[in-house]
């Protein structure tokens, strides 16, 4: 049997990249995908699918 892993630090860090993102996306658009591997990563952390 698998313990249960608390993913709450995985969520704070993901609306923390998403806050990155927007950010991006509304200042320097062409620089937006740099944001994109933290925020998809942290956000399947936090979903514990890896």
């Amino acid at each position: 049997m698998e313990a249960k892993v608390s993913t709450g630090k995985y969520w704070i860090w993901f609306f923390i990249w998403l806050g990155i993102l927007i950010t991006l996306l509304v200042v320097y658009r062409e620089f937006f995908w740099l944001a994109l591997p933290g925020t998809v990563t942290y956000f399947a952390k936090a979903l514990d699918l890896i």
